[in-house]
């Protein structure tokens, strides 16, 4: 489904708030995000290094002015694949309340599109393997299960 009205556009720090309180919100994600105000500085710190990487892009989708959606690009080069570039899409979110009505689906074919214009060999994301309803709606935007991903948690 396409939804008309979706605005998607760069995120600036004025937007920090809205995507703290919209990952505060995954009770899924087990990332440890809270709308506590002591941990304010820490979202700062990490916009900011986003903000200046010359890889990266963090996103987010409005709809009548208000914000609705994010997710972040990295652009990565390797030397497998005669030097192929490929886009990585990560932190895919949406107001719980607005699942199920198309954001989702016009923020990653943004992604496909944007990856599409800068010659990139793939795009590329993973999904937490507790999440089966994002694993079928990724399938259904025609990606595929492709590899089996490792992670090792440093703090």
């Amino acid at each position: 489904m396409s939804m008309s009205g979706i605005t998607i556009r760069l995120a600036t720090a004025a937007d920090v708030p809205a995507l703290i309180a919209i990952f505060a919100s995954d009770a899924m994600g087990g990332h440890g995000d809270t709308t506590d105000a002591a941990a304010f500085d820490d979202y700062i710190r990490a916009f900011a290094l986003i903000e200046a990487s010359p890889n990266e892009r963090l996103y987010v989708a409005e709809l009548e002015q208000k914000i609705v959606g994010t997710f972040q690009t990295l652009t990565t080069t390797a030397l497998t694949g005669r030097g192929a570039s490929h886009m990585i899409i990560e932190a895919v979110q949406t107001l719980p309340e607005m699942r199920g009505q198309g954001i989702g689906a016009e923020m990653i074919r943004f992604c496909i599109g944007q990856a599409q214009c800068t010659g990139m060999a793939s795009v590329r994301l993973t999904s937490n393997a507790t999440r089966t309803d994002a694993h079928r709606f990724y399938h259904k935007l025609g990606f595929e299960s492709s590899h089996l991903g490792f992670k090792m948690k440093l703090k």
